[in-house]
């Protein structure tokens, strides 16, 4: 099966600093991955680089086709995105901005269709925002707000989703709500890469990346041992990995 996304020789500088160090990485179709690693590894600029949002060396190839090769409007209906922080103008409708999602889907200046409304309705559902659809923006906390913003990537329908620190300010109940929804994706045949500090939720990811010091340590199932001592290795032994009423958990360990 051809990846999803397939990256080759990536570098990638911040002003001055060189953050990724020619890395090679391939993510599967299907399957849920998720990126971790302590602050300053690299992961969100590594996904930045994958989502085609991020001036890089090497090359990222999405379904097998170099990213530069992908029509703008045809890239943005394969590939969905969900950053940290994003803004959105807070008098736009939780409605409205969740329907921004389709307009890769859309010719220009035309008006959204059935199955466009169709898809904003189920994404909203999704994310628990359909009752405040009539809402604006401004009027939301913060975690109702990343609800919404997840609500307008779902409502791509896009066959890969990245999402940066998608978890932000959302409670644990809404958070095991992201998990069955990233469940849901997978099983429909939607790939999905993560960038998490929850060790603990990513540890049920299909595949996780353990990175540090812009480089890939570790590439393998979330359930391997050789997964769970580089997360314990790069995290300087400060977690540990435990099996907890049959999952995997991160505990932290004190120094």
């Amino acid at each position: 099966m051809t990846p999803a996304l397939n990256a080759q020789g990536i570098g990638a500088r911040l002003g001055r600093t060189q953050v990724l160090q020619g890395l090679d990485l391939q993510i599967e179709a299907g399957r849920w991955t998720s990126i971790v690693g302590p602050n300053g590894a690299g992961k969100s600029t590594l996904l930045k680089v994958l989502a085609g949002l991020l001036a890089h060396s090497g090359v990222v190839h999405l379904q097998g086709q170099p990213m530069a090769a992908w029509p703008a409007r045809q890239r943005a209906q394969q590939l969905a995105w969900l950053g940290q922080s994003e803004g959105a103008g807070d008098d736009l409708t939780v409605w409205d901005v969740a329907l921004l999602g389709r307009l890769p889907h859309q010719a220009w200046l035309s008006k959204p269709s059935a199955q466009d409304y169709a898809e904003v309705e189920r994404a909203l559902r999704q994310t628990q925002a359909w009752d405040w659809r009539e809402r604006t923006l401004g009027e939301l906390s913060g975690g109702e707000r990343q609800r919404v913003l997840l609500a307008r990537a779902l409502s791509v329908k896009a066959a890969v989703l990245l999402m940066d620190e998608p978890l932000v300010n959302l409670d644990p109940p809404h958070q095991a709500d992201w998990l069955q929804i990233v469940r849901t994706l997978v099983a429909e045949g939607t790939t999905v890469v993560s960038v998490l500090h929850e060790i603990t939720m990513a540890l049920h990811a299909d595949t996780v990346v353990v990175m540090a010091g812009g480089r890939i340590c570790h590439q393998g199932p979330s359930a391997s041992p050789a997964c769970h001592r580089a997360l314990e290795q790069v995290f300087d032994k400060r977690i540990a990995i435990h099996a907890v009423s049959g999952q995997w958990v991160s505990l932290a360990c004190t120094p």
